[in-house]
Parts: structure tokens; sequence; C-alpha cells
């Protein structure tokens, strides 16, 4: 929408093909709408897979899932410095500032968040209203960390209608309980780190 050169990035790492056929009909639907849209597709299984095999001791599978995360933004930075660019971010209001549900030095480390102020119910508004591919708008939002391809409404516990909900003070007592343990858990994501200051 502004003209400026944009790169749109797939970098799957052991991703369920619905998953990754999906990210890739985004990426070409954006494409060939905007002349300004570029496509690179890095896979990253070998790179994690390294990884992996290099921590087998400390296997964890949570912390694995963070570090699929972190090694995209890794990815993100080495292409947006050689091409002199920022890194946008895809965090909305509900993700970033309700439930702290992003990885902390992973899809967290952008520049700039242009949808961090919008409900994940404007969000979808937002991408009707530019006529984005509506299999993108009707897919169970997933974070792509995990080989199962589990959804985030299964991470969470709860829908992100039923987390907005929440969020504004609405919906049941075990849903708003629910949502308040998902902010206190992840708030350390949601601050600033913790400094020691000393006295002169």
């Amino acid at each position: 929408m502004t003209g400026a050169p944009t790169i749109v990035v797939s970098m799957p790492i052991r991703q369920h093909h619905i998953q990754h056929n999906l990210s890739l009909t985004h990426c070409w639907f954006l494409k060939g709408r905007h002349p300004n849209v570029t496509h690179i597709n890095k896979d990253l299984t070998s790179v994690f897979e390294e990884f992996e095999s290099t921590f087998e001791d400390e296997k964890d599978d949570l912390a694995f899932a963070n570090t699929r995360a972190r090694l995209r933004m890794t990815a993100l930075y080495q292409i947006a410095q050689f091409n002199k660019g920022l890194v946008v971010g895809t965090g909305n209001k509900v993700e970033d500032f309700g439930v702290g549900f992003f990885t902390k030095y992973g899809d967290g480390g952008v520049d700039i968040s242009p949808l961090a102020d919008c409900m994940k119910s404007e969000v979808w508004d937002i991408g009707r209203k530019l006529e984005i591919n509506q299999a993108i708008i009707d897919a169970e939002p997933t974070d792509g960390l995990w080989d199962d391809a589990r959804v985030d409404a299964e991470q969470l516990g709860m829908t992100y209608a039923e987390l907005e909900d929440a969020m504004l003070g609405k919906g049941s007592k075990r849903l708003i309980d629910r949502f308040m343990t998902l902010k206190y858990l992840n708030s350390h994501k949601m601050i600033p780190i913790p400094v020691c200051y000393l006295n002169d």
C-alpha cells in the first residue's frame, strides 16, 4: 500500500504441508497484486535440526518451539540488513499486550509493529477490507512452531474471540480467569527487562 519495496519471507521448519502451502499461496497473492512485493523462501529445517542435535541432552519441546521463532527472527534480520530494510511485526493487541503470546526475542523481535494496537477482530476486518485471500482470513491461527501443526487455540485454551472478550472484561468467569492466568505467566514478555539501578 505504501509502494515501498516489500519482501515477504516463507521460512518453513519441518512445516506441515497445509500450513506451508497456505503461506506460499498468501505470498504469491501479495506478489501478484503489488508490484513492489517480492517473495523469498528460506527453508530453515536443516539449521534447526543441527541446533536440535547439538542440544539433544537439553531436549525441551517448548524451548525447541521457541528456537524456531528465534531462528526465523535471525533470518529476517539477515535479509533486512542485506536489503537495508526493517523487520515488520505481525502481532496484534491480544497477542502482544493481552496474553503475551509470542516468543521473546523471536517473533517479538521486530522494528515496527503496525497491527499491535488492533484487536484480532480488527485485524480480520482489515484483511477483508484489503481483500486478502479469504483462505488466510478463515484459517485457524497458528504460530507454526510445532511438528504436529497445532493451532493457537489449542495452546491457549481459548479462541481469539474468547480472549478478546476476556481482555475487554466480558465472557464467563472461567474464560476471564484463564485470560488472567496467561497474562500473568507471560507478563515477563510484556514489561521492560528488570534493571539494577545503582546509586552514585
